[in-house]
């Protein structure tokens, strides 16, 4: 991606490089297309669908030597809909990072907004994520992530009151932790977050491996943008998505999680895992969150397999297959959702290039509400029935 380092006084009424090591870099992402989806709550649906391989962004990025292999950083990011230009994750200005920090030859520390560590450590192996560690890069859509987006592993939820620390790779490997404060008074558990990762990126090779523990995900996950439902109204659901929104009254949400991905020439093939509970069903008070009265727990275990496959320099196409299995537990349901994708890049530039997606997803059992299953592919309307397919054309542009 070309980036443009800005040395000017832009809105701010100091000059960002007034230190001859510092630098401020201004970068953005614009993503468009068309969408058809075969059933939308039943009816098919033609639209103008933004954000379809990753989310329309811009962004400032800075650093400024402080000595001795020391550093100081941030970043703001700002995601936001360029239909209409509409702010993103529910009206946030930095709704998609923002952090201050500082680097070392120990690692970074950064405190803000941040993405989680099976995000950071694993999402860059499942054919959807938008911060890609290997060669294929993004080509398996935002609609393509784990129904839901159960896992994160697709970033969909951007982390407040965070701190995160992450190694300097060694030989390739990279560890790393986050906390997040709850910022409750007189619960310092409460929609708490905590997980640690690691990544091993070496030759043709890259894994990653990470576990992950919120409590009160209704608001510590799922309620983290301005829009959201806030624990004081104890009584609305933040999750949206039938495969897991009867599941908003638990107490915890835990992932584990493990990817890997390994190239051969111009082909990569990946691997992605991850094992995802609700535990405590009941535990988070509200009476809307929990209208079946379940107890006990949900698990889920989700497992991709992709490939992508650079035809030519300026062609990729790739394909993957995902499976969800909800295991019943004690008094939940038990549902599985089959999804295939297929995309195609076309790249007219470093930083143009044209798409082409297609997903198909069936659905089977009984749902997280304990109705029958729907297909309900990720950032799409769910369907009326089991199947449900969509296919997105489009462009997009960094800078």
């Amino acid at each position: 991606m070309n980036k443009k380092t800005i040395c000017t006084l832009l809105v701010f009424p100091v000059s960002l490089c007034a230190h001859a090591q510092s630098s401020v870099t201004l970068y953005g992402l614009l993503d468009n297309g068309l969408a058809y989806v075969s059933n939308a709550h039943g009816a098919r649906q033609y639209s103008v669908s933004t954000s379809n391989l990753q989310g329309d962004r811009w962004g400032l990025r800075g650093y400024e030597d402080l000595g001795d292999g020391f550093g100081a950083v941030f970043q703001l990011e700002n995601g936001f809909n360029v239909d209409t230009g509409a702010l993103g994750q529910g009206g946030a200005e930095f709704g998609r990072r923002a952090f201050v920090g500082v680097t070392s030859p120990y690692g970074t520390v950064t405190i803000g907004r941040l993405n989680d560590p099976v995000g950071d450590f694993v999402g860059g192996f499942e054919s959807a994520n938008t911060e890609s560690h290997v060669k294929a890069g993004e080509w398996g859509s935002i609609p393509g992530a784990h129904p839901g987006d159960l896992d994160n592993l697709d970033n969909t939820f951007h982390i407040n009151n965070s701190v995160k620390y992450t190694s300097n790779s060694l030989n390739g490997l990279v560890v790393g932790g986050m906390y997040t404060f709850g910022g409750i008074a007189g619960n310092f558990r409460q929609n708490q977050l905590y997980g640690i990762g690691a990544r091993y990126d070496r030759g043709p090779l890259s894994a990653g491996v990470a576990f992950e523990r919120a409590q009160n995900p209704n608001y510590a996950v799922w309620g983290v943008n301005p829009n959201a439902s806030s624990p004081a109204s104890a009584n609305a659901s933040n999750m949206t998505s039938p495969v897991y929104s009867g599941y908003a009254s638990a107490g915890t949400w835990q992932v584990l999680a493990a990817g890997g991905a390994y190239q051969i020439g111009d082909v990569t093939l990946g691997a992605v895992y991850s094992n995802v509970k609700f535990l405590d069903l009941g535990a988070t008070a509200g009476a809307g969150l929990n209208p079946r009265g379940l107890s006990g727990h949900a698990t889920f275990n989700v497992a991709e397999l992709s490939a992508a496959w650079l035809v030519r320099p300026e062609w990729q196409v790739g394909v993957a297959w995902t499976y969800t299995h909800g295991a019943s537990s004690d008094s939940t349901s038990a549902a599985s959702y089959n999804q295939v994708n297929v995309g195609s890049n076309y790249f007219l530039s470093k930083t143009t290039d044209l798409y082409l997606v297609g997903l198909f997803q069936r659905a089977s059992g009984i749902d997280s509400t304990g109705a029958d299953a729907v297909a309900a592919i990720n950032a799409l309307t769910p369907s009326s029935s089991r199947v449900q397919t969509a296919a997105i054309v489009g462009i997009r542009h960094k800078f």
